[in-house]
């Protein structure tokens, strides 16, 4: 009796706990598959139903085309990405672009709410941003060089000079003053000195770079050293280490974390400052891009560069947090 008992419950637990499996992934399927950026998706080609009342060509399928494309790479990302916040995130950046293009697309072509000259329709701008990819790309690499020489240049002189000056308590309390006084004079008002006495524009915005990229770094390397845990140090003096060793092997990793803070803060600072300093005076770039444009009215041409910058800030201050992430891994 015992076996058949046993014959007969072993298929019954076996079913039930097939039925729990398909529930999870059906339940896994409809929260990675089913959610409200999907729906805004279809919303958006819903509305190109509509019939349009601006007389001039809106270039909709360009618009149309972008959608599919980034619902297609949603889906393979929500197939990938298996932490729910991660995902959570994606989609949301995702469901706020679909939103804006519906708002953008019902407030221009569908509707014109917005003077067309100043506000294109979206697939007017895929458009232009098409047609333009190769002065996009010459403009945002003579950007990207600038950036890269300024930033760089202010890393690699401001890291070492602020370990030296926050390693002695007398000099790093008085450089930290004279830092921020100095750091809280915005770097564009330079750009006349720089042109006065640098061969080329170039090398202004170069410069302008460095002078918004250093005061930041030069303080928080400083403001690292001078809040070490005293026992490391102590530590490391036990050990007679040398002082190249002690500043570069134990201060400087153990600074790495307000090192980026300032780092941070002058990669923002530098892309606000170039773009600036670009629109002055400068044959190449994406504030040149703009202005060139803006000045001659095209504002098509003016909002895909603001859509470019925005784009190449998100871009590189993503790579900038993967390193920051790599490199500070340690302290998780």
């Amino acid at each position: 009796m015992n076996i058949r008992a046993d014959a007969i419950v072993s298929p019954a637990i076996g079913h039930e706990r097939k039925v729990k499996t398909d529930s999870r992934l059906k339940t896994e399927f409809f929260r990675r598959y089913f959610r409200v950026v999907h729906a805004l998706f279809i919303v958006f080609l819903l509305i190109q139903l509509i019939p349009d009342k601006l007389t001039t060509e809106t270039y909709a399928a360009y618009s149309i085309w972008f959608v599919i494309g980034v619902e297609v790479l949603t889906l393979v990302v929500s197939a990938l990405i298996k932490k729910p916040v991660a995902l959570n995130l994606f989609v949301d950046i995702v469901a706020f672009i679909y939103g804006l293009l519906i708002a953008w697309t019902l407030a221009t072509a569908k509707f014109s709410l917005l003077k067309p000259a100043l506000f294109p329709p979206p697939g007017r701008v895929f458009w232009q941003a098409i047609a333009d990819y190769d002065k996009i790309l010459v403009n945002i690499q003579s950007s990207i060089s600038i950036i890269l020489q300024g930033y760089l240049l202010a890393i690699a002189v401001a890291v070492p000079l602020g370990l030296f000056l926050g390693w002695s308590a007398r000099l790093g309390g008085a450089a930290t003053y004279i830092s921020k006084f100095l750091g809280a004079i915005p770097p564009i008002v330079y750009i006349p000195y720089g042109i006065a006495l640098l061969p080329t524009f170039r090398s202004v915005s170069v410069f302008v770079i460095f002078l918004a990229t250093f005061w930041p770094v030069l303080g928080g390397t400083m403001s690292g050293v001078m809040n070490v845990e005293k026992k490391t140090i102590d530590s490391a003096k036990v050990l007679n280490v040398n002082k190249f060793t002690m500043l570069f092997s134990i201060m400087l990793p153990a600074s790495l974390q307000q090192i980026f803070i300032g780092c941070n803060q002058g990669l923002t600072v530098s892309f606000v400052l170039l773009t600036s300093a670009e629109m002055i005076g400068a044959q190449s770039g994406l504030g040149y891009y703009i202005k060139n444009y803006s000045d001659f009215g095209d504002y098509t041409r003016t909002i895909v560069g603001l859509i470019v910058v925005g784009i190449v800030i998100v871009f590189i201050s993503f790579v900038f947090n993967r390193i920051q992430k790599f490199l500070l891994r340690w302290k998780v």
